[in-house]
Formats: C-alpha cells, sequence, structure tokens
C-alpha cells in the first residue's frame, strides 16, 4: 500500500540574518538545517525556550521573513509544490488559502482602524472566494464557529474594544475563513490569563477537527503540548534536537535539554525549589563548538565538542540530536 506524503515537508532548512555583533560583521543562522514533517489531520508541536528559532522557522515556511533575514538553504514542499521555488505573487495565493496564520499578538496583528468582520471578510475577497456581500455573511459565520458571542454585533466592533481572548478568536476566524489545509499557530495563548488559554486551545482543537486541519502549533509551553500536540519536535539554538510522538517525548524524553526543560516545570511538592537548566541559552552569532548545549549539560563528553551531532533513531520513533545514541556518527 502507497505511503501518503506529508502535507508540509521541510528539509534542511536555514534562515540567517546578516548583522553587526561585537562591532563584526556576520550571520546568525536563526534556524539551522532544520527538517520537520506535518501530516494531513496531524498537529505537530514545536517546542522550546524565547529565541530559539521556533517563530523563525514559521515564518520562513510562509516565505515572511523580514530583511536583513533570508532563507540561505533548504526545501518547503507544501501540498506537493516547494515555496522556495514559487515568486512571491503565487506566494500570495498560498498565504491565508492554503496556510492560515495565527500570529502571538492579537492587538498588534489585528488593523485597528478596521473592523474585526472587514479583516475577516477581506481574507475572502483578497483571494476570490465570496463577492463582498457573501464575505461579510461569512465573516459572522466564522465568528460564531469561533465561539464569540453576538457575532453580528461583534462583526462590527474595532479590534480595541473586544476583550484579548476575543481578539485571538477574532484571529483564529480570519486565519480559517478560507479553509486552509494547514493553520500555523504561534504562541497563540502567551498574552492570555489561564482560563482563556484553556478556551482557545479547546478551540484549536475544536477547529481542527470540525475543519480536517492540519496544525503547526509554535509554543514554549509544554502543557499545551501534551495538550494538542500528535508529536513534537523540541529546538535549541536553531537545531531540532528532539523529535518523536508527543506522548514518548514527554514521558521519557530522550535529550538531555529536553529532560531539563521537564524536570524544571512546577510540581513538586510544595516548598521544594524549582530545577532550573544551569547556565544561558547561547549567542546565536557565538555558538560554541559542536553541540550547542553541551556548556549547560549534565552528560557532556568530550566527543560533544568535537562537532554537531546528527538527528538519529533514540528508541520508540524518537529521533535525538546527541551523541549518547549509538546511531549517533
Amino acid at each position: 500500500m502507497a505511503v501518503s506524503s506529508p502535507l508540509l515537508d521541510v528539509r534542511g532548512l536555514t534562515t540567517v540574518f546578516a548583522g553587526t555583533t561585537g562591532g563584526r560583521q556576520g550571520v546568525v543562522r536563526a534556524v539551522d538545517n532544520v527538517s520537520l514533517h506535518v501530516d494531513r489531520g496531524e498537529t505537530l508541536g514545536l517546542v522550546g525556550e524565547s529565541g530559539c528559532g521556533k517563530s523563525a522557522t514559521a515564518l520562513s515556511i510562509i516565505r515572511l521573513v523580514q530583511a536583513p533575514g533570508r532563507i540561505d538553504a533548504g526545501s518547503i514542499v507544501f501540498e506537493g509544490q516547494d515555496l522556495t521555488t514559487i515568486d512571491e505573487e503565487a506566494m500570495r495565493r498560498v498565504r491565508g488559502a492554503r496556510i492560515g496564520f495565527v500570529f502571538q499578538e492579537p492587538m498588534t496583528a489585528l488593523n485597528p482602524v478596521f473592523t474585526v468582520g472587514d479583516q475577516i471578510a477581506e481574507a475572502l475577497t483578497v483571494h476570490g472566494m465570496a463577492s463582498r456581500a457573501e464575505a461579510r455573511r461569512r465573516a459572522v459565520e466564522m465568528l460564531e464557529a469561533v465561539r464569540i458571542p453576538n457575532p453580528a454585533d461583534r462583526a462590527r466592533d474595532y479590534p480595541h474594544q473586544l476583550s484579548g481572548g476575543m481578539r485571538q478568536r477574532a484571529l483564529i476566524a480570519a486565519a480559517i475563513a478560507c479553509k486552509p489545509s494547514l493553520l500555523i499557530a504561534d504562541e497563540p495563548t502567551t498574552a492570555l490569563d489561564v482560563t482563556i488559554q484553556a478556551e482557545v486551545l479547546d478551540l484549536l482543537k475544536d477547529m481542527r477537527d470540525r475543519f480536517g486541519l492540519s496544525l503547526l502549533l509554535i509554543t514554549h509551553d509544554l502543557g499545551v503540548v501534551s495538550r494538542l500536540a500528535d508529536r513534537v519536535a523540541v529546538m535549541y539554538a536553531g537545531r531540532i534536537v528532539e523529535e518523536g510522538p508527543a506522548r514518548d517525548v514527554l514521558s521519557a524524553p530522550a535529550h538531555p535539554y529536553t529532560r531539563g526543560l521537564l524536570a524544571s516545570l512546577p510540581g513538586a511538592a510544595p516548598g521544594t525549589r524549582l530545577t532550573a537548566i544551569p547556565g544561558t541559552v547561547p549567542d546565536l552569532a557565538a555558538l560554541p563548538a559542536g553541540c550547542a548545549f553541551a556548556p549547560r549539560c549534565a552528560d557532556r563528553r568530550a566527543d560533544c565538542v568535537a562537532r554537531v551531532p546528527d538527528l538519529v533513531p533514540a528508541g520508540d520513533g524518537r529521533r535525538a540530536r546527541c551523541v549518547l545514541y549509538p546511531g549517533e556518527g
């Protein structure tokens, strides 16, 4: 039986930013040889600390990296088409229509001078999917779909008239209005309180199931990953360091960095100190030799600094970028 190809297949993606660091001109590899895939109907969680390259990866996929950044290498195959080879006009037909995107900050992502309904309707009219009148009607339907009360009234509101949770719901409505195959959600719950976070996560799950979406969920919150993701990819210093089924990665992490992230979560006995990963995240402009995590790793060995490890099998369908595993090298 033939195996279907992934909906999204990213291979060897490298995104660089040119600039001056320490008085010297150089190039920072914000995304360093990243490979990942998202199958149809699947949710992939892309997780890691702030500054590890998660958002740069997402923006690279939809080719919205701003200068002085640029995609330097790799392929981004979506629905059988390599997005790195098409021109900007063709790419605009992909964004919004075939790939929806939910940005981190709903207040800055929504235009303050247009009503919420007009902004959702615009997504439909720009891609030629509805007349202006039909788009306005469907905008109200989408607000109802994302569980906003009194959607016809809210469609006439401006972003500042909505709560943070409602603005995030409106962003999701705009992102899925054209019924894309893939939805990329970049830290969709960051600015929300705990109760609203749970509601937004339930909404994303409902939208995924209802519209048959595939979801690339970008977050630093392992709780979010455990709640929604089928698989997880863990990033550190621009590289994928572990990837596999979410249940296996979270219950028995293979990479020392993933183990450190999980150990640092609250949940121990009251009054005990939180566990922290020693050291600090490295400067992407001055990465250490070999494994970027080696200076902070309790399991480091002499060969950790010899070269960058490969991403190799680590059991239970997982892969890890670590010299601890026999497949490495």
